[in-house]
């Protein structure tokens, strides 16, 4: 989004929220107030569906109108569609597509952040708590259309207002300081940080000291009160109050406040007068931990809403990489003819560190593999997706075989440095038979001819990434007409059930055993469905991953 500016005292202004959550406010100073896709308007959304001049803002008699411009998708005002619309503060903008750009309408003066105006002044101090809570009630309605900065502005003109200090800042802790993130006097008008000359250090260790409302009067004459010792001499204060904001944890009331942790402390107000005294006479003290806890909640409720987008991206992400990785398995394995296969990987998490591949070599050679990157997560599925490339990339000739396997085992180890490993099962299969091999640690694949009979195709090396000049011998051996070859990973024998024991290799025998006859494609399911009874659909903590080759001469 182009065109921010900042936002002026008198002008109405839109809070824009751009398509991934990020929060802008932009003064509506120029009229017509155009907005579009093109460059030129006053607020550019970089959004291809939206028209190169979508709407506009206007004013007439000292009212704010928008009118489409004949946009493709429209132009829509809580959520009704408009041709012409009177805009009213809060009002919600949208431009016919759900996930794209929303506005939020600010008239003139109607900032939260001064929100505190509209109320007249109470007649008696008892009645200074409905004040507040009135007030605090409007911000928290409006929270959810104004940027978190503007609410806690409010959050400090309240405090102004009840104590009659003139300056007020907001600051919040991050990484054993305190950064600023509001400034300003009783006017509303904004400051500079170098306006704080108090050295944050001191107000730091106030909080550490003190576990609730701090305030300090300070009498330069020394007749009363506490005297002045440099900076506030220097800086020629009367009083000071410092209000800490308390993570807000469960169960947390006005009553719990005051006997809080530094520990539990995430920032302060602090507030100063030159001219008066800060006023906590009876009441205000309870209102400004009011306050406390109503700006903890703001400021809690804001990073529960950042955090619940961070995972909400990177769920996204991760269903994304996920659907990549899917896609780069084979998506349809040959059924009929000499050579026939069915496989499946099912991931613990969104993405696994599994990897299988057949692939056609030509009319009578195929090719096929299978890895199991060591962890899980993105940084295994990534290292799987390297070795699908080099393995897709490789030959696969018999004088290759082993060449490949030994190229791979030699970036392993330059670029994991032996954080990350690989065992693999690598072979072709030609149409004589003949079934050449590797296998890089990887658990021992099982050959099944139709009588039942079972023998292993055990390792030849080590797993890839572990050892720089690895010897991963290649084997070749012979297959017979309906010979199966059931390659696994560990996630299917160390499957757990209910009572946390392993599937187990014992029980995988004997199901391959039973359906020894059948098609490769009975095979493969029948052992995932025993493997699914055995641990009764309960979630697994490996990626299950299973390919079974038949040769049919």
């Amino acid at each position: 989004m182009a065109g921010s500016s900042p936002q002026s005292t008198n002008a109405a202004s839109v809070v824009v929220v751009d398509p991934s959550g990020r929060r802008s406010t932009v003064a509506i100073e120029s009229l017509p107030f155009r907005i579009g896709r093109q460059a030129g308007n006053q607020l550019v959304m970089r959004d291809n569906r939206a028209s190169r001049v979508h709407a506009q803002i206007i004013r007439e008699g000292g009212d704010y109108w928008i009118e489409d411009l004949n946009s493709r998708h429209g132009t829509y005002v809580n959520g009704a569609r408009i041709e012409r619309h009177r805009l009213q503060d809060s009002d919600r903008i949208e431009f016919g597509s759900a996930d794209s750009y929303q506005l939020i309408f600010v008239g003139a003066g109607g900032r939260v952040a001064r929100l505190i105006d509209h109320f007249p002044e109470p007649a008696a101090t008892g009645s200074k708590l409905g004040k507040l809570k009135a007030v605090m009630e409007v911000a928290r309605a409006l929270q959810a259309a104004l940027p978190t900065q503007d609410v806690l502005g409010a959050v400090i003109d309240a405090a102004l207002a009840v104590t009659g200090s003139e300056r007020g800042f907001l600051l919040l802790r991050n990484d054993g300081d305190l950064e600023m993130k509001v400034a300003r006097d009783n006017a509303g008008n904004a400051l500079a940080e170098s306006d704080l000359q108090v050295p944050r250090r001191i107000i730091r260790k106030a909080l550490e000291q003190r576990r609730d409302l701090l305030s300090m009067t300070f009498d330069h004459a020394g007749a009363t009160g506490i005297r002045a010792e440099h900076t506030a001499a220097d800086l020629d204060l009367r009083s000071v109050v410092c209000v800490p904001l308390i993570r807000i944890g469960a169960g947390l009331t006005q009553e719990t406040i005051g006997i809080s942790t530094a520990n539990e402390t995430v920032g302060v107000i602090y507030m100063d007068s030159r001219i008066g005294v800060a006023d906590l006479s009876a009441g205000n003290r309870e209102l400004l931990q009011t306050l406390a806890i109503e700006a903890s909640t703001i400021l809690d409720n804001a990073r529960l809403l950042e955090e619940g987008r961070e995972r909400q991206k990177i769920e996204e992400e991760l269903k994304v990489a996920r659907q990549i990785q899917q896609s780069l398995y084979p998506r349809q394995l040959p059924s009929e003819g000499w050579f026939r296969a069915c496989g499946s990987s099912a991931p613990s998490l969104q993405v696994g560190g599994d990897y299988y591949d057949v692939l056609r070599v030509n009319e009578s050679c195929w090719a096929v593999a299978v890895a199991d990157v060591s962890g899980k997560g993105v940084s295994s599925a990534l290292l799987a997706c390297y070795l699908q490339g080099a393995l897709s990339a490789a030959s696969h000739s018999a004088q290759t075989i082993q060449q490949t396997i030994e190229l791979i085992n030699r970036f392993l180890v330059e670029r994991a440095e032996g954080e990350k490993y690989a065992t693999v099962f690598h072979c072709t299969l030609e149409r004589d038979g003949r079934l050449r091999y590797v296998n890089a640690g990887h658990c021992a694949p099982l050959v099944a001819s139709s009588d039942g009979r079972l023998r292993s195709l055990e390792t030849t090396g080590v797993p890839l990434g572990l050892i720089p000049d690895a010897n991963v011998a290649t084997v070749e051996t012979t297959l017979v007409a309906g010979d199966k070859v059931i390659i696994f990973t560990d996630g299917v024998t160390e499957a757990r059930g209910e009572g946390s024991e392993f599937y187990g290799a014992d029980r995988l025998r004997r199901v391959i055993k039973l359906n020894a006859p059948q098609s490769s494609e009975h095979m493969h399911d029948a052992i995932l469905d025993d493997v699914r009874a055995f641990t009764q659909d309960a979630p697994q903590a490996d990626d299950v991953t299973l390919v079974v080759l038949e040769y049919r001469p």
